[in-house]
Parts: structure tokens; C-alpha cells; sequence
């Protein structure tokens, strides 16, 4: 066993001193009289202009770095072989980037064309160079001294047509540029793309970027800017200029539902695989005998209607929702003039629909580790798209898990198997029922009703618990990154029993016990989320999600008009006797909640990104209940939260469990912040750094866990701080994650002793180590 661990040692130790020498020697590829770009820097006297965009237009650049300063790919690349020039380290590394003079000039003409676009017409761009002959190295700076940024001193607006002039007036505060404003080629840009936008979303069709031209004059004033805008030219298009500057109506729809066997290609004029053809009003739905879908769908969904002016929003509205249906495998809208009558200003629009296939199952099976506890789970899926020929989407999900958890009792190790089985339905129906249908405001963001029913059975070595849930909502988006979910019914009937004598005689003294009874919770609750984040895009993103839940309202009102008789209690902690009602023999609870989170990415290159996240959220006990259900209390540590503890280990406070308890650690506040630094290494592997910080705690005063109450002036003193490192391994279908946490300070020791690093030597209990699918946030 020696000599292994002996063998290993030499391993690691050629290993690492395989990469500091690859490290060190970053000309290795570097030919003679050529010299390693080691270092580019860019100055710019203007802390109004962005660097990293600035930076974005430069020729010249170093090789990718992670972690700020490791040039990794340049690493690997160094670690390949002179003879072969496909070496597999060659095609996953990164050659080194060599100082290049023309290069250097043409990244100074970038920079100055950058400028002029910025309106810094007298920008000054210089270069320098310091060369290291010994190491064979160069570093580069480009300085850049801005000068004055030009302004519009005046804009004149020319119109083709007076309609053209005054649909733009009806709205040109959104539209128009103002005496005084920077002159930005780049917002001129994004002037010309919202003027061309608001007339496709006038009737005008044809309209196009080449309709909106701009010319400015810099000689007439000092630094100053005369910009005439040019709106209606039918330049440099080779339509006549007549359909250009004519706004169309909308007049027929063909609705084409494509069998699988149909090339995409088809369209309307290919009628032979359609068997059945239904036509209403201007509008016309071709069928196969194995795909039928009613009339009524097509006309919730299609945000336009015959005879209403083109508008280019209304197009988008409806690919998405055509999209959001989960019924097609591609959505192609075109249109075509109508020709029936000559000179027509008539729009025809042809929807093209792919169904995919009506019926799929599917299955998986991964391993699991809950606060070190291994185990498996797997589930069974079956989805059936179209059940009652209306586009609706019924999933069935069966789940069952097992876990192997170690528990200490009265210092002996005992083994315990956990199980966990499970079903779950959920119908989502494209259009609204029940009270939803009646607020007719809904019926413009496409809404789904949603129901959900399922019931769940849990057997832990602390209790069994069986929890029965039925689920009535809607779901629906008002924009492209803002949606909403609202369950105006949210039932769950939670049973706990054959509880463990132990686990009892743990919690019997705490203030918490009262979460583990039998309760019924009737809630209503409502979901804000904004996320501009897009598939395979790789620009900077943003996620916010806001929740609120009440719960136990309407049945409190209810027992008390109804003078329904409570039943009561004595609490053994407090001594003092409780009132409270009952629903179907079962408490009822009554609390209201509410948190926020939001999340913010941003990707520093292809190699690197930084994602940030906070979390905010309380709950508060009242009237029916004096303590949240244990099911919506919060709970931290694990490994979607501070990775540097196990899961419901950490809090509430300042508190401390006892040694030997299993983790069950919850509360009614929750703070906490997320820092992940993360950069790619090799192939589809992903390293990633972190820094979480957090806390829960109780609002109740009557609380007797010592130290977890919430207190204004003490409160951000109790936040624990963990750090850590992972690796993520992308397997298409799903992100496989391994993170190690370490305790970098725990609110739960003595003053003084909080910081663990300086403090004492790191031990075992410091380090986590977890396995997750996903990432964390």
C-alpha cells in the first residue's frame, strides 16, 4: 500500500512539473527573430468608453488566459510534439500568438474607425513595443487619447411621403435624435433598425434598412455635427419604389399542417399529401388523415386577422406562439401578395406547421449524494402531445430513489435505506379555463391552464411522509423574456408517521417540532420571470424571479363565518395554549411568502464568464400557524447553495446542532450571494471557482434553537463564507457537476474563532464534497 501511495506521489509530482515546465518555456514554438506576444494593453483617457468593446477591435492579441493569468491552451499546445503536426494537444491547445508590425498598424486603424464611429474625430492612436530578446517576448500598448466627442447641433428629417412623416411624428419621441446628443455611429445604427421596425409595424412590408439613410456634416460648426435623415428612398432596391412606400393589409391564411413524410419545402400549391381542408372566414387549414387539430387553435394563436394592417411584431408574437405549443418541430411564416386584383395592397400569409411525434417515453437514471449519503434514482417518462386533439400536452413522470444514509446513535454507526416513490401528471391546455377565462386581457398573451396532480411517497430513518398535491394555474408571457405563472388553486395534504424515537427526543425540546405534524395547506401564489438569456447565444444574460404565496386566508375566513369550533393545544415549550381549525380532521396552515432571486452572467471571452447570484426570501407563520410547514421553510448549504456545508446543516444563526444529528436544519429567512468564476479546459470539460456567503434564520421570538432568531443589528455578522473548486463535464443531454467546498468562516463557532483560516488547521469537516446535475445557478 506504501509503494502505491509512493507511486502516486511520483505521478502528480512529473505531472505538475511536466505543466510549470511547459509553463515556463511559452516560446517553444516561437520561430527565430519572432517574438511571443506576451502581454497587450489598452489605454484610453475616456472612462465613458467601454475598454473590453474597445478592445473587441484590436488585431493584435495575446494568447487566452484563465483564471486571469494561466495560458492554458498555450500550455497544452507547448506540451505537444515538433514532428507531428496533428497532435491531439495541437487541435485543443492554442498556438502561440507572435507580435506582427502590420498586424499592430492595422489594429490602429481598427481603433481609429472605432473612434470616428464613436464621434471622436480627432482621436489620437499610438502604439509601443518592448521586446525581451533573452526570453523572446514581446508586450504591446496601444494608448489612446480621445479628444473631444462631436455633437448634433441640428437634425432634419426629409420624407418621401407625408404619411411616412406623419406616422414618424405620431411617435417621435421614441424615434428621433435631439440637439445635443453624442454623435454615435452605433446609436445611429440602432436609431435606423427602431425607425424601420416602427414602419413594418405600420403596413409597410417592404420596408427596409435601405429606406433609412443619414447624412452628416462636420464642416459647418466646430465639433458640431448637421445630420440630415433621409426616410422613404427607395435606394439601392431593386423593388419598385411604389410597393415600398404603400402599406399593405392582411387577407387570406393558409394554415399547412406538414405530415412527417413531406419535404419542407411544400407549400400551398403542393396540396397532394393534404387529405381534409377546412375553411372559415379568410382563412384555410389543410389536414392529413393522422393529424387534426381544430379550427379554434389556429385563431387563438395567430395574432393576426384578415383585414388588419401588417405589423411586423404581430408576425414575431405569433411564431412564438405556435412555438410555445410543444406540438411543432419547425414554424415557417411567409407571405406572398394577393394578385386576384391588380395593384392589390393585399397580404396573403402561409404558416408552414411540422408536427413532431404525438406520443414519447423516455427514461434515466442517475446516482445521487445527499450530504454524503450515496444513492440511485431513476424516473419514467410518457408524454402524449395532441391527448384531445386540441394541442394539449399530458406528461406522466414516475420516480423512484433509494439512499444508503449513516446515522451515529449513542456512538454506533447504523445503516439506513431510504426510499422515495412517486407519481406525477401534468396537463398543460392551450387556452384558459375555469375563472381565467373571464379576464379578457389574458387571451392576447397566449396563456396556457396548467393542472398538476401527484402524490409522493418518502420513507427516511426520521419519519415516512406521503404528500398529495393537486395543482390549477396559468402560464403565460407578455414579452419574449418576461413570464408568468399564477396557480390560483396550490393544494397539499402532508401525512407524517412512524417517526423515529430518536429523531422525536432530538426535536421534542425545539420550537420547530411543530413542523412535523399532519397539515393541509390551500395556497394561492404567483411567479414574476424576467431571463433575456437565449439557447446557444453567448452574450451576457439576466434572470430575476420574483415569488409570493399565501395560503390558509380563505379557509380562516371561511371557519370563522362559518363559527366552526377550533381545536386547541398546550405548547411545551412556551406553556401556552393554541387555538386553531381544522380541514378534513388535518390543521390547516395560514403564512404568506415571498422571495427574489436574480442572476447575472457575463462572458469576459471565449474561454471565461462570470456568473453572480443573490437570493432573497421570508416567510411569515400567522393566525392558524405559528411555524411555516417544514416543506416551505428555507434551508442552505449543499450543492445549489453555500457548497461549503451539507445540505440543511448550516443556520438558522448562529445555532448549532447537536453532534451526531442527521442535517435538518431550516427556517423563515434566507439570504444568500453566489460568486462562480468559470473557464473551460479541455474539450467539453469546464473548471469553475467559487464563492458563496449566506445564512438562514427564525422570525419567531418563541424560536428556542440559541442564536437563530433574526436581528437587525446582529444579523450580518452570522454570515457563513465557503469557498471552493469544481469541475463540469457537458454530456449534451445534461452538465454532470463535481464541486469541493471549504469553510472559510462559520457563524456557529465561539467569538473570535468565526474565521477558520489563521484561526486552526483545516480538518476533514471543512471540505464538502458534492455531486450535482446542472449547473448551480
Amino acid at each position: 500500500m506504501n509503494n502505491r501511495k509512493k507511486l502516486v506521489r511520483i505521478k502528480w509530482i512529473m505531472l505538475l512539473s511536466v505543466l510549470f515546465l511547459a509553463s515556463c518555456s511559452q516560446t517553444r514554438f516561437v520561430p527565430e527573430q519572432e517574438y511571443l506576444l506576451n502581454k497587450v494593453n489598452l489605454e484610453i483617457d475616456d472612462p465613458e468608453i467601454k475598454k473590453e468593446e474597445a478592445k473587441s477591435f484590436l488585431r493584435q492579441k495575446e494568447n487566452y488566459k484563465i483564471l486571469g493569468f494561466v495560458k492554458f491552451y498555450l500550455i497544452l499546445y507547448n506540451l505537444s510534439s515538433k514532428k507531428k503536426t496533428d497532435d491531439w494537444l495541437k487541435r485543443i491547445g492554442e498556438a502561440p500568438q507572435l507580435y506582427d508590425e502590420v498586424m499592430t498598424e492595422r489594429s490602429i486603424e481598427q481603433l481609429q474607425q472605432y473612434m470616428d464611429n464613436k464621434g471622436f474625430y480627432r482621436a489620437q492612436i499610438s502604439s509601443k513595443v518592448k521586446f525581451d530578446e533573452k526570453k523572446q517576448k514581446a508586450e504591446l500598448k496601444f494608448n489612446v487619447k480621445t479628444g473631444d466627442q462631436y455633437t448634433i447641433k441640428k437634425v432634419t428629417y426629409h420624407f418621401v411621403t407625408p404619411e411616412l412623416k406623419e406616422i414618424f411624428y405620431n411617435d417621435s419621441l421614441s424615434y428621433s435624435m435631439r440637439q445635443g446628443d453624442a454623435f454615435d455611429f452605433y446609436v445611429l445604427e440602432k436609431q435606423q433598425k427602431k425607425i424601420v421596425d416602427l414602419y413594418r409595424n405600420n403596413g409597410y412590408f417592404y420596408f427596409s434598412k435601405n429606406q433609412v439613410r443619414g447624412i452628416a456634416d462636420t464642416t459647418l460648426y466646430e465639433k458640431q455635427v448637421v445630420l440630415d435623415m433621409y426616410i422613404g428612398e427607395s435606394r439601392t432596391s431593386q423593388l419598385d419604389s411604389t410597393k415600398i412606400l404603400k402599406p399593405y393589409y392582411l387577407n387570406n391564411f393558409y394554415y399547412l399542417i406538414m405530415p412527417g413524410n413531406t419535404p419542407v419545402t411544400a407549400t400551398r400549391e403542393n396540396l397532394e399529401p393534404f387529405s381534409d381542408t377546412l375553411q372559415w372566414d379568410n382563412s384555410y387549414l389543410y389536414l392529413t388523415k393522422q393529424i387534426k387539430y381544430p379550427p379554434n387553435l389556429f385563431n387563438r394563436t395567430n395574432q393576426m386577422r384578415s383585414g388588419d394592417l401588417f405589423q411586423n411584431k404581430e408576425v414575431e408574437n405569433t411564431f412564438n406562439g405556435f412555438n410555445r405549443l410543444r406540438q411543432f418541430r419547425f414554424v415557417d411564416i411567409q407571405f406572398s401578395e394577393t394578385y386576384a386584383e391588380q395593384d392589390s395592397n393585399l397580404l396573403d400569409c402561409s404558416i408552414r406547421l411540422a408536427p413532431l411525434n404525438k406520443q414519447s417515453t423516455s427514461f434515466d437514471i442517475e446516482g445521487t449524494n445527499t450530504s454524503g449519503n450515496l444513492g440511485v434514482a431513476g424516473n419514467i417518462y410518457y408524454q402524449h402531445r395532441n391527448l384531445f386533439k386540441g394541442a394539449e400536452v399530458f406528461q406522466l413522470r414516475l420516480k423512484g430513489a433509494t439512499e444508503r444514509m449513516r446515522r451515529q446513535i449513542d456512538g454506533k454507526t447504523q445503516n439506513f435505506n431510504t426510499k422515495e416513490l412517486g407519481v406525477e401528471t401534468n396537463l398543460i391546455i392551450p387556452k384558459l379555463l375555469g375563472p381565467g377565462k373571464y379576464i379578457k386581457s389574458f387571451e392576447k398573451n397566449l396563456p396556457k391552464t396548467v393542472i398538476n396532480v401527484g402524490y409522493n411517497y418518502q420513507r427516511r430513518p426520521e419519519y415516512t411522509r406521503t404528500i398529495s398535491n393537486l395543482k390549477f394555474g396559468y402560464d403565460w408571457k407578455t414579452t419574449q423574456d418576461v413570464r408568468h405563472i399564477w396557480n390560483i388553486l396550490d393544494l397539499n395534504l402532508v401525512r407524517l408517521y412512524e417517526f423515529d424515537e430518536d429523531f422525536i427526543n432530538s426535536i421534542k425540546d425545539l420550537y420547530i417540532k411543530s413542523s412535523f405534524t399532519d397539515h393541509f395547506i390551500f395556497a394561492m401564489n404567483y411567479s414574476f420571470i424576467y431571463n433575456n438569456q437565449r439557447i446557444n447565444s453567448s452574450k451576457n444574460y439576466t434572470y430575476a424571479r420574483l415569488n409570493v404565496e399565501s395560503a390558509g386566508n380563505a379557509l380562516w375566513l371561511l371557519s370563522e363565518l362559518s363559527g366552526r369550533s377550533k381545536s386547541q393545544v398546550v405548547d411545551t415549550i412556551t406553556n401556552e395554549t393554541r387555538y386553531y381549525y381544522k380541514i378534513f380532521d388535518t390543521q390547516f396552515a395560514q403564512y404568506i411568502k415571498s422571495d427574489i432571486e436574480v442572476r447575472r452572467a457575463i462572458r469576459l471571452d471565449k474561454y471565461n464568464s462570470l456568473v453572480g447570484r443573490g437570493f432573497a426570501g421570508v416567510g411569515v407563520p400567522y393566525g392558524n400557524s405559528t411555524v411555516l410547514p417544514f416543506e416551505k421553510q428555507y434551508f442552505s448549504g449543499g450543492a445549489n447553495g453555500i457548497r461549503a456545508w451539507q445540505v440543511r446543516s448550516l443556520g438558522p444563526g448562529t445555532y448549532k446542532a447537536p453532534a451526531g444529528s442527521y442535517p435538518n436544519q431550516s427556517a423563515d429567512i434566507k439570504l444568500e450571494a453566489n460568486l462562480e468564476y468559470r473557464f473551460s479546459l479541455l474539450g467539453a470539460m469546464e473548471g469553475a471557482l467559487f464563492l458563496d456567503a449566506g445564512n438562514i434564520w427564525s422570525i419567531n421570538k418563541n424560536d428556542n434553537r440559541e442564536g437563530a432568531l433574526f436581528k437587525l443589528n446582529s444579523f450580518y455578522k452570522q454570515f457563513a463564507i465557503g469557498t471552493g473548486t469544481g469541475l463540469r463535464y457537458d454530456l449534451n443531454y445534461f452538465i454532470l457537476r463535481v464541486d469541493v467546498g471549504m469553510k472559510l468562516r462559520d457563524p456557529s463557532n465561539e467569538v473570535g474563532h468565526k474565521w477558520i483560516i489563521g484561526d486552526r488547521r483545516l480538518s476533514g469537516d471543512d471540505f464538502v464534497l458534492s455531486f450535482a446535475i446542472g449547473y448551480p445557478f
